[in-house]
């Protein structure tokens, strides 16, 4: 579905992302991961489109939409979440017929059925939920999520993972990226593990070598903040 090759971007004359190569198969949850500044954020904004590629090759499946969910999602904070989910839709120019069901459905998916409540009085959880609702609209087949549980306590975290777990289930391809390792060893089926924008190994669920996710990291990066 997404077949990224040889992909290098520099930032004044510093190299963030080297030499990267990898492939996210369709129906899978893909892990991409690394320790802060590996260049995990840059590698996604070059799939989304967001910043240019120096060089190597972007491949998406034709006819694959793509939702994305950032790792800080911001929204107008005098909207409540069915206006920012109508906004955005409007950008996305859904019809205003199929918007009204779609918002609603998808609310109730992302457990915001309270849509009325102003975004300026939602909790962390509650923005996490609504910019996972955005990525949904236009219903995208595959979805890539920027650190989806960050700031969440530990229910918030399990919700998340069950919830993103529901999404695959009901066929989307999911590519996320997340530093708390457990939550990824539990529903994910493969990954990559990158270190200041290079390829250092990959997690493979069904082929581990009876290693947990965490000793892998380890091994692969070394001591550093995860």
């Amino acid at each position: 579905m997404l077949e990224c090759t040889n992909l290098t971007k520099s930032y004044k004359k510093k190299c963030v992302v080297n030499n990267l190569s990898f492939s996210v198969e369709r129906g899978e949850i893909f892990a991409f991961l690394g320790s802060n500044g590996a260049g995990k954020t840059t590698t996604i904004k070059m799939i989304l489109g967001l910043t240019g590629i120096d060089s190597g090759q972007i491949r998406v499946a034709e006819g694959i939409r793509i939702g994305y969910s950032p790792e800080t999602p911001y929204f107008p904070p005098f909207l409540n979440g069915y206006e920012v989910l109508d906004y955005y839709a409007g950008i996305q120019r859904i019809p205003k017929p199929e918007r009204r069901a779609e918002i609603s459905e998808l609310l109730d998916t992302v457990g915001l059925e309270n849509s009325r409540t102003r975004v300026k009085n939602y909790s962390k959880g509650m923005l996490q939920r609504l910019a996972l609702g955005q990525a949904l609209l236009g219903d995208p087949d595959l979805l890539i999520l920027d650190e989806p549980t960050a700031g969440l306590d530990a229910l918030g975290r399990l919700e998340m993972m069950q919830l993103i777990e529901k999404l695959r289930n009901g066929g989307r391809t999911i590519l996320i990226n997340s530093h708390i390792l457990s939550d990824i060893e539990r529903i994910c089926d493969r990954g990559i593990i990158i270190k200041k924008g290079v390829q250092m190994g990959t997690w493979n669920k069904a082929d581990n070598n009876f290693k947990s996710l965490e000793e892998i990291f380890l091994e692969l990066v070394g001591g550093t903040d995860i």
